[in-house]
């Protein structure tokens, strides 16, 4: 019987699934968007809401107790800075769960987890992306131009 036993084992040890929990949270906490399982999702949605408590909180025993469990000083100091702030009236419910369908390998279902709020900064992100995307193409056309335009002046020597 699992009496009182709460919790997913999503299929690991204690340890294995401590550590992998960890590792979600912070991955929540840095990049506000994550694609994982749906069981794993909601396994980590009471962890990350426990985290932006403290981060409401804001004080050093919780940054203390924030930092004991997120795996890098850089996932603190955003939680305490930028996504704890940004929470500051709501009740709870600071993420959503979305399925995105189905593991092309194994048929396992994704799911999507992500703060809510998040959607103007996830947005600037990704036209800071294309924008260097475009960037880096413009430059590597116009390397390829010169090359070309290179070849072509060499061979007219040649002849």
């Amino acid at each position: 019987m699992r009496h009182r036993k709460a919790g997913n084992k999503l299929g690991r040890n204690h340890s294995h699934r401590r550590a992998l929990l960890r590792n979600l949270v912070t991955s929540v906490v840095i990049e506000d968007r994550v694609e994982t399982t749906v069981a794993k999702a909601k396994a980590v949605r009471p962890l990350v809401e426990k985290m932006i408590t403290l981060g409401k909180r804001g004080d050093i025993h919780s940054r203390r107790q924030a930092a004991a469990f997120l795996q890098t000083p850089e996932s603190v100091s955003r939680l305490f800075a930028t996504v704890a702030p940004r929470y500051g009236d709501r009740q709870g419910g600071y993420l959503r769960i979305v399925r995105t369908g189905f593991r092309q390998g194994d048929g396992g279902e994704k799911a999507m987890i992500e703060l809510l709020g998040a959607e103007q900064e996830l947005g600037a992100k990704q036209q800071k992306r294309a924008e260097a995307k475009a960037k880096k193409r413009e430059e590597l056309e116009r390397q390829l131009a010169e090359q070309g335009g290179n070849e072509e002046g060499g061979s007219e020597e040649n002849a």
